[in-house]
């Protein structure tokens, strides 16, 4: 991943051009004023594919029956069992 460097004075007036390359490249965009780094730009991850299919991992794993069980007082104190 590269991040765009621009001045602060050059950004006003490119604001959606650089949200549009942000997000397409998938890439930071610096913002410097006097060649100083001051903000970054960073796009929002992408969201999911498509919509959550219910079951559709089905008997890919497994829970054991005794998972909700209390753990014993050793476990809390760290103490060796």
């Amino acid at each position: 991943m590269s991040a765009t460097t621009v001045e602060i004075q050059d950004a006003q007036s490119r604001l959606a051009e650089l949200v549009a390359e942000a997000s397409s490249r998938h890439d930071d965009v610096i913002l410097t004023d006097g060649g100083v780094p001051v903000a970054k730009l960073t796009p929002l991850p992408r969201p999911a594919a498509g919509p959550r299919i219910p079951g559709l991992q089905e008997g890919q794993f497994w829970m054991s029956d005794d998972f909700n069980a209390e753990l014993p007082d050793s476990f809390w104190l760290g103490e060796e069992a």
